[in-house]
């Protein structure tokens, strides 16, 4: 029995390790280069209002009000 442990445990390394340059190998989109002071790109996002699904876009701001953007990476995570 713990021969074929052994085995199955070496064959789901020797496929993980494969993976792992095929992973490495997608290309990600860059970042924007945004700077302090830079004007954000335009952006919608949805929100639930306890009664229906709306959506927000951050030109509908644009000339209206001062707009704060701020992310919270570990949000709503747990950690």
């Amino acid at each position: 029995m713990s021969k074929i442990l052994g085995m199955a445990l070496a064959s789901w390394l020797a496929v993980a390790a494969l993976s792992l340059p095929l992973q490495a190998q997608e290309k990600k989109p860059a970042p924007p280069a945004l700077k302090v002071g830079d004007v954000a790109p335009d952006f919608k996002l949805q929100y639930f209002d306890g009664s229906d699904l709306k959506t927000v876009s951050l030109s509908q701001y644009q000339g209206k009000k001062n707009v704060v953007l701020a992310f919270y990476i570990f949000a709503f995570t747990g950690g």
